[in-house]
C-alpha cells in the first residue's frame, strides 16, 4: 500500500484545506502531474477525473500515520459521503499515490484546460 498522496486543489499549501494535510506530511513535496482532467465545481473547490489525455498539475507528499491520515482526509474530502472516492494514481514523477477523484458528475461544472486549479 502506498504512503503517498497526490493533491491538486484545496489540500495544496496556501489553500483552505492544507491545514488538514500538513500534520501528516513527511519531507518535501514533489511537483508533478497525473493523467486526467480537473474541473471547477463552482463551489470553491475542484474536482478531478483521472486517466485520459489531459494532465492534472499537483504535488505528491509522503504521509506519516497513514491510517489516521487517510481516515481524516476521507472525511475532509467527502469520500464517506460519496462525493469523492480515494483511488491510486501513478504520477509523472513515478510515484504511486492516493488521490481523490470526483464521484458525482454534477460537480464537473467547468473544465480547466490548463489542468491547474490555481488557474481558475
Amino acid at each position: 500500500m502506498t504512503d503517498h498522496l497526490f493533491v491538486y486543489g484545496t489540500l495544496r499549501p496556501g489553500e483552505v484545506r492544507w491545514h488538514h494535510l500538513a500534520p501528516f506530511v513527511v519531507g518535501d513535496a514533489v511537483d508533478t502531474t497525473v493523467a486526467g482532467d480537473v474541473y471547477d465545481t463552482g463551489l470553491d473547490y475542484p474536482a478531478a477525473r483521472f486517466g485520459g489525455e489531459g494532465r492534472i498539475i499537483g504535488r505528491v507528499y509522503r504521509l506519516t500515520r497513514l491510517d489516521e491520515a487517510l481516515a481524516h482526509l476521507d472525511q475532509v474530502e467527502g469520500a464517506v459521503r460519496g462525493l469523492y472516492r480515494r483511488v491510486t494514481v501513478v504520477t509523472a514523477s513515478g510515484h504511486e499515490a492516493w488521490a481523490y477523484e470526483c464521484g458525482d458528475d454534477a460537480l464537473l461544472v467547468r473544465h480547466l484546460p490548463t489542468g491547474d486549479w490555481a488557474d481558475r
